[in-house]
């Protein structure tokens, strides 16, 4: 399927921005039709050449979010030496997980329908933006948005290489109220990691590393617990992961993040 099928010509606002007076970076903003979301998407799209790195937002569920919280900035000179692209994309993540007022089963149809659109729709894309039919792409999140990283990585680890996950819950059984379907269970890592095991095992080995980080600082607990379970989990499963714990003065906050992305980024980039 052609790139203009997935998404017909939108407004669009293409400017080269300066951040910190360091550099100067392309950074265009579109907004695109999901045909599986079923409406407009916000996408921000950040220099001009580089491998691509899709960026899932947190509890917010923002576009912009990384701009916003100054990672953007941090990464500023990668982007303009063209070392590296960011896709940020917006997600429907109020009407998947944090709108708790809605039924269970809708819900996590609805996270179903952004997957759809990440696999059929943005990563076909990407890789047309990129001009590599067959390119791998790499994902990040911070907070909830490290869920989707890990995630997309762990299901589809062909498309997605490497995934970098800070301060995340991976059990997502806190937000479903005690519902559970196959769909719920084949979305939540803690659940259906230790049950990996034949061709799709050996294909998340082959394909994919995940990198957990967490401060231990305010506003962490649960992150905390979940990271240091997971990354026991995936070692137990020999996938290849990453787990960097950072310090109890390492709070849950965008200026830690910015931090903690600039270095890990900057080692995958080496």
């Amino acid at each position: 399927m052609a790139r203009a099928d997935l998404f017909p010509p939108t407004p669009k606002t293409s400017i080269f921005v300066r951040f910190s007076g360091r550099a100067t970076l392309f950074r265009q903003h579109d907004i695109v039709q999901s045909r599986a979301l079923g409406g407009p998407v916000h996408l921000f799209r950040y220099g001009h050449y580089g491998p691509p790195l899709v960026v899932f937002p947190s509890a917010a569920g923002l576009a912009n979010e990384w701009e916003l919280g100054g990672v953007i900035d941090a990464l500023s000179d990668l982007l303009d030496g063209g070392r590296l692209k960011i896709y940020s994309t917006e997600s429907n993540v109020a009407e998947a997980w944090t709108r708790r007022d809605s039924d269970p089963a809708w819900r996590i149809g609805r996270h179903r329908a952004f997957e759809s659109y990440v696999v059929d729709e943005l990563v076909p894309w990407i890789r047309a933006d990129c001009g590599a039919a067959e390119i791998g792409i790499s994902a990040s999140g911070v907070s909830l948005g490290a869920f989707y990283a890990a995630n997309f990585a762990l299901k589809f680890p062909e498309i997605f290489r490497y995934a970098l996950c800070l301060s995340g819950r991976y059990d997502i059984s806190w937000l479903t109220d005690g519902f559970h379907n196959q769909d719920v269970y084949f979305n939540n890592p803690m659940a259906y990691v230790p049950n990996l095991h034949g061709p799709h095992l050996e294909r998340i080995r082959n394909n994919t590393h995940l990198t957990l980080v967490c401060g231990l600082g305010q506003w962490e607990d649960g992150n905390i617990e979940d990271t240091n379970r997971f990354a026991a989990l995936l070692a137990s499963k020999g996938i290849r992961r990453d787990h960097d714990m950072w310090g109890h003065d390492v709070a849950h906050q965008w200026p830690w993040w910015c931090k903690q992305v600039s270095y890990h980024v900057r080692k995958a980039l080496t």
